[in-house]
């Protein structure tokens, strides 16, 4: 995609130049960079969701109803202007374009990515959440492909493992931003330009991830 280490200077030096939020910067990262969409979303403030629905089943974890995408490609000047529609929102991620997730409670996702990481195998960006899970970035159709696969690696209850695929339709908080009022969201393995733009199959994490939150249950 044309990316460089000098594009990734270039966008963070032009914010510190220019006073630009960190949610610009890690905006205009993922979509200059990696090539991800971005849509702004809701915050979460003692109880209530800066969405305004007194009812919102998921206050501060969602995308603003009434907010554009902005785009892969979108530059940070592009972003700025985008942003200051909506000053304060979170970071998330449309998921099902760029990358499905794997998500997994997050002291057995640590444990995976390092023995993933020790065994040499390819491994995309992980986040951690405020709420306990890691989310591994895989290669799109893994959220649908799921069940299946684990059931050929003789894993025939998903549900046991705590295990879940995030696809289509879904969205994730991405870091720097808080999530549902709990606290930032964060890197455990932060993205580069091989793994960004090429995440993984998720067969290639998903034998490891399952033994790991099998054994972290038993």
């Amino acid at each position: 995609m044309g990316f460089t280490i000098a594009g990734i200077r270039d966008i963070r030096s032009g914010t510190r130049r220019r006073g630009r939020s960190s949610e610009c910067t890690a905006v205009a990262e993922f979509t200059g960079l990696w090539g991800w969409d971005v849509v702004p979303g809701a915050r979460a403030a003692a109880g209530s969701c800066s969405c305004g629905r007194a009812d919102c089943r998921t206050p501060g974890a969602h995308p603003l109803d009434f907010a554009p995408v902005v785009p892969a490609g979108a530059t940070l000047d592009e972003v700025t202007r985008a942003w200051a529609e909506f000053p304060g929102a979170a970071v998330m991620l449309p998921v099902g374009g760029a990358f499905d997730v794997i998500e997994v409670a997050e002291p057995a996702g640590r444990r995976a990515l390092a023995r993933l990481e020790r065994m040499g195998l390819p491994v995309g960006p992980v986040t951690a959440t405020p709420d306990g899970h890691a989310h591994f970035f895989v290669a799109p159709g893994a959220a649908a492909e799921l069940p299946e696969l684990l059931y050929r690696m003789g894993w025939d209850d998903p549900a046991s493992l705590s295990l879940r695929g995030l696809g289509p339709g879904d969205h994730i908080t991405a870091p720097p931003s808080d999530r549902g009022g709990l606290g930032p969201v964060r890197w455990l393995r932060s993205p580069d330009l091989d793994s960004a733009t090429k995440p993984p199959a998720a067969r290639l994490l998903l034998g490891t991830l399952a033994y790991v939150a099998h054994r972290s249950r038993a």
